[in-house]
């Protein structure tokens, strides 16, 4: 198990000594421990779990399956039973053999079960063999239940595999051959790393376990990260704007204004330099503002929708058009932000506003009518959990929202770094990304509800209309040129659900382009790069299906691609611009200081 020479029962008195000791740290800080947890401030407990209503419906599809069809129930138990016990006996078979190896076929393996020993120790061998036969009874359970109706079933299927995940071998101490190696090596030196690691974690967010991905003591915001030169030239309760600085001598007359979603913090289109969005929209000519928005406390409870449109979307509209002294401007959305753009152009046009000449959305949903990979977050039980939760706190905590993310990818974003981080005693990399997944943003309290029941559960933008400061307005309002970048592998907004939105906007020139990779590499994908390609297809009267078949693949990024669609609504070139002007002073240095604000619970 170890390349040490002192160890497997000859350990030195020194090294016995220092086990010892390290071993007895672990003592002293297990009390440290019991004082973080008891710190826990709590949240609604309908957020952890399903209501015991699922569990009632899988218990009675299961056991009506048993009567009408018995025969397939005991065939699915024979086959887990006799797996468990053939592959003891194999195990049983190779001791008498007195060979301490694990058997010729060593069965299949993922990256969890990477460390060699998975497949030649015959202990962890016959663990993770083990946990193999008992997921796939458990999946194969679930996925031949015939009396349950579909949400049910993608519910249970979703928790089914959050304990499958939870229970690898991977994740205990014990039989985690990566851990107890270590653990050796280092004479539990590595143990009490690991603890002191769990410890600052639990400090950090008041008793709560939320995994920390990224080395927070290896950025500054505006040193190391969201670097590029610009200026705060307008605040209100909801946003900063900032103002980039030009870095051509000619910029295009028609200004850009960016939307981040403020789900998280703007900076992720702008983590360094190499990779920067908003450096690279600069360098192309033009004249770029972003939005930072506010990250909010109990204060913000009665903000809504409306008031991100006002004091936000409309807001920002309006003062880049006084600075850049022009009638018209280029929006752009990202995510939810994209959403609620798509909202307040619909709402300009039954105003009769023409001040956005363009729209640009990234990843954005605006017809929700298939849930997709959120269902079992969109049910009643959760929704009317978070509807308690932020009723009780005046906002949604940050770790929430941050904790619903992670368990789609639970293995690489929760108990991987879990393992490396408490169990390898390892300090989280320093890596910009991740830096920037972990410095969440809080949702207001009216504003959580009114995105969760209108749009998520009822779909009231596509469906009929959501109404909003007066007006009703629908997706086919939105009738500006648009150009839609979704991501192939986005699990947050699928790409096929978001191409169902753009097909309804009633716009008549329309681009919509699919970006290999995910919801953050398919945007932040530099032409220098050249790492992901992209689809094109000018048929959206398609299906999803057969736009995807029909679509044309271009290799690098779609940015170059975007510019060249963007520039020729963006009139003509004009000397660059000054940042700011005498209404609109410099407030602070970009990134503001809106976006330093910590989530707090």
């Amino acid at each position: 198990m170890t390349t040490r020479d002192d160890t497997a029962g000859e350990l030195s008195g020194e090294h016995f000594e220092q086990l010892t000791e390290n071993l007895q740290k672990v003592e002293a800080l297990s009390k440290r421990l019991i004082e973080a947890v008891s710190k826990k401030t709590g949240h609604n407990t309908a957020l952890d779990a399903p209501d015991q209503e699922l569990y009632a419906k899988a218990a009675t599809a299961y056991w009506t399956e048993a009567m009408q069809n018995p025969a397939k129930i005991i065939e699915h138990q024979i086959d887990f039973w006799s797996k468990s016990v053939l592959h003891f006996v194999e195990a049983q078979q190779a001791l008498a053999k007195g060979k301490l190896q694990a058997p010729e076929d060593p069965g299949p393996c993922d990256r969890r079960f990477s460390n060699p020993l998975w497949d030649t120790h015959p202990y962890f061998n016959f663990i993770k063999q083990q946990y193999l036969i008992n997921a796939r009874a458990l999946e194969d359970a679930v996925s031949e239940l015939e009396e349950l109706d579909a949400k049910d079933r993608l519910k249970l299927t979703y928790f089914t595999k959050q304990i499958v995940d939870m229970m690898s071998p991977t994740n205990f101490l014990a039989t985690n051959p990566d851990a107890l190696e270590r653990a050796v090596a280092t004479d539990g030196e590595s143990l009490v790393k690991g603890l002191e690691n769990l410890i600052s974690d639990l400090e950090a967010n008041n008793g709560e376990l939320v995994v920390r991905l990224a080395d927070e003591s290896a950025f500054v915001l505006g040193e190391n990260i969201a670097t590029t030169p610009g200026k705060v030239i307008y605040r209100n309760r909801m946003m900063e704007l900032i103002q980039y600085e030009p870095v051509t001598e000619k910029v295009y007359e028609t200004p850009i204004v960016l939307f981040p979603p403020w789900i998280n913090k703007y900076y992720i289109l702008d983590l360094k330099a190499e990779n920067s969005l908003i450096k690279w929209v600069t360098e192309q000519g033009y004249t770029l503002f972003v939005v930072s928005w506010i990250n909010p406390d109990a204060t913000y409870a009665d903000v809504g929708m409306e008031d991100y449109i006002n004091d936000g979307f409309l807001t920002a509209i309006r003062e880049v058009k006084a600075i850049a002294g022009v009638k018209q401007v280029n929006a752009v959305g990202y995510c939810i932000a994209g959403t609620t753009l798509s909202m307040t152009l619909a709402l300009m046009k039954k105003r009769g506003d023409t001040s956005v000449k363009s729209a640009t959305f990234f990843t954005a949903l605006t017809d929700f009518s298939d849930q997709g990979e959120f269902t079992p977050f969109l049910q009643d039980d959760f929704i009317d959990g978070i509807e308690a939760e932020v009723a009780e706190k005046g906002f949604l905590q940050s770790y929430i929202m941050a904790r619903t993310f992670s368990y789609l990818r639970s293995n690489d974003l929760i108990y991987t770094p879990a393992i490396r981080s408490y169990m390898m005693g390892e300090t989280p990399p320093a890596f910009d990304l991740l830096f920037w997944n972990g410095d969440g943003a809080n949702l207001p309290a009216k504003m959580a509800m009114d995105y969760l029941r209108g749009l998520c559960q009822r779909n009231e933008f596509a469906d009929g209309g959501i109404l909003m400061m007066g007006e009703t307005l629908h997706v086919s309002d939105v009738d500006v040129p648009v150009y839609a970048i979704t991501c192939e592998t986005d699990h947050i907004a699928a790409w096929k659900d978001c191409y169902r939105g753009v097909q309804q906007m009633g716009s008549k020139n329309k681009t919509f382009v699919v970006s290999e990779s995910g919801h953050i590499a398919g945007i932040v994908n530099p032409p220098s790069k050249n790492k992901y390609g992209h689809y094109i297809n000018d048929d959206l009267g398609l299906s999803s299906h057969e736009w995807m078949e029909g679509a044309e693949y271009h290799k690098g990024s779609w940015w170059p691609r975007w510019s060249e669609w963007l520039k020729r609504r963006s009139g003509k070139k004009i000397g660059a611009r000054d940042v700011g002007d005498s209404t609109h002073p410099v407030l602070a240095d970009a990134p503001g200081t809106y976006v330093a604000i910590k989530a707090r619970g």
